[in-house]
This record gives C-alpha cells, structure tokens and sequence, in this order.
C-alpha cells in the first residue's frame, strides 16, 4: 500500500522549507495515548488545551505534548509534569527546564516574552529546573493518530536512538509534514530534519552537539518563515556552510507569494534571494488518508553575492 511518505519519496519533493515555524517550543510531558490534536485529544484537560493553543497564537511560541519513547500506560501523569520551553534564534538560543503541578499553570507564563526569547526566569525553582545544559534534545514524530508514517517510521527511530544513549530524545506529537517521515526537531537551535536513517538521525545530533547543523536531511530552521529557510539553505547548499550560528535571515515580501530574503554571515559576507512560492506536482496526499493536492513549496529563483 502507498502512503503519502512513499509517494513524496517517489516524487523526489524537496525537503527545504518546510519546517513547521516557531521561534519558541513549548513542551509539555504528557503520557497515556494522544488523538489526532493532541492537545485536545489525550489526557489533558481539553479546555487547557484550547486555552495554551489560543495564548499561544500569534506570539511565535508553538505547544507541543511530548514523552518518553517506549510503551505508553493509558494514564495520566502522576506527580507534575515536566515541561521545556526553548528559544531557537541564532545566537540567542536557549533551552530551560521546569515542572507545573498542572498543565494550566503554563497558562501563567508570558507568551509574547516567550516568543521574543525572554524566558522570564522560567525553571529557576529549583529542583530539575533551569537552564538545560546537556546534549540537545531530539524530538521525534510519533503521533499515529495524527498519520500511521509518523508511528510506523517515527517510534522505532525515537527507540533507536534512546536505546543507543544519543542525546536526550523524546516522541512529540506533531512537527508537520508527515510525508517527510520520519521527522525529527533538534534543540537548541530549532533545525528540522526529514527521511531520517537511524545512521542519518546519530550524525545529525552529533553535529549538533559540536554546533553544526546538516544540510542533506534538513528542512529548515524554525525561527524563520518558510521563505527563510529556504534562502538560508541555498545559501548553506553553496557555501558548504554548516555552522549553525553564523547565519541570519530578513526578508521583506514584494507581492503577493514573492519574498526577498537576506541572507548574512557573521564574517560580513551577505546574499540576496529572491524565493517565490510554488506548488508541488503532480498532486500527491498530504498526510495518509487525504485526498491528493498540490502542497505549497518555496522555490529560489535567484541568489546573488551582495
């Protein structure tokens, strides 16, 4: 049987820019089973969920259930839950941990702030919180309900990669693009990878660990829009750049599904993009189930030395 990780396979459908777009993570631990909007279809409380999800819009900050890879209890979690939010600009990224006795006390926090990279001293209670400081975090998509490629690829790499001791790696309920699968979000600096090997997956999070990113299985950076990164990873593709940290994007849009993108390099070299969206063909599912449709893409039409 086809599925719509297959097909975009067969259709060799680029994986640049399409990142899902956040230039905050918040993270909650939440075990037992998750629905197709897990956020209100798991065991928190629905009316939370619809209250994260609404103080979040708008802000830059993206919600998301996470847990531990393995076997899930069909219970909720006792004693708090654990909870990481992280920033992911350049040069200003950030990852802090805490726990709230309920999910309704993240409704406390200062979303804007969160968005703009101010943590507001978020984990600083003591205990296991505070600032993160060990090797990045690896959040991989398991969410079956949300579409079968995400469990049937997703949940052997998240138990793969826990098994092998590689990074700190946690299954999250939706990173969008299902097609992409198996996908996985690296903390901190917010690059999202697709069609991951397990091989694939280790050299990505030992990249990160020294600060670099890898451009082959990447899909763009968070923080940025999604005509950003895909002028952030032409740029890479032509410099062999893959530092994380030395690149940031402006982009301005001229008309309508047309963007100029600035790309620049710490060491003050610069480079103008001029991306336009586009559309993928032939029709292809979107997620396991849907019918076939044209999904957006960012196409570089020119990049030029400033």
């Amino acid at each position: 049987m086809s599925t719509c990780t297959t097909l975009s396979w067969e259709l060799a459908e680029p994986l640049a820019a399409t990142a899902a777009t956040a230039t905050t993570w918040l993270l909650l631990e939440q075990n037992g089973p998750w629905g197709a909007k897990a956020l209100t279809h798991s065991h928190l409380d629905p009316a939370v969920g619809r209250a994260l999800d609404a103080a979040a819009k708008g802000t830059g900050v993206r919600v998301a259930l996470i847990r531990r890879p393995g076997r899930h209890a069909d219970s909720g979690t006792g004693g708090g839950h654990g909870v990481v939010v992280a920033h992911t600009a350049p040069g200003a990224s950030w990852v802090r941990r805490g726990q709230v006795d309920t999910p309704g006390d993240l409704l406390g926090l200062d979303f804007a702030a969160l968005g703009a990279g101010d943590h507001g001293g978020f984990g600083c209670s003591g205990g296991s919180g505070g600032e993160h400081t060990g090797d990045p975090l690896a959040l991989v998509c398991t969410n079956g309900r949300r579409d079968q490629c995400c469990a049937l690829l997703g949940r052997p790499l998240a138990a793969e990669l826990a098994a092998a001791g590689h990074s700190e790696v946690w299954e999250v309920t939706h990173l969008g693009g299902h097609r992409f699968s198996p996908t996985m979000l690296v903390l901190p600096y917010g690059y999202a990878y697709g069609r991951l090997t397990v091989t694939a997956a280790k050299e990505v999070l030992t990249g990160t660990a020294e600060g670099r990113m890898a451009a082959e299985w990447c899909r763009g950076r968070s923080c940025w829009d999604r005509p950003g990164q895909a002028a952030e990873l032409a740029v890479r593709r032509l410099t062999g750049e893959d530092r994380v940290d030395v690149l940031t994007v402006e982009q301005h849009e001229r008309d309508k599904g047309h963007w100029e993108v600035q790309v620049r390099h710490l060491d003050g070299r610069a480079w103008s993009a001029e991306v336009a969206k586009g559309a993928s063909e032939p029709p292809r599912p979107e997620s396991c189930g849907k019918s076939p449709g044209t999904p957006a893409r960012m196409i570089v039409r020119t990049l030029a030395r400033l």
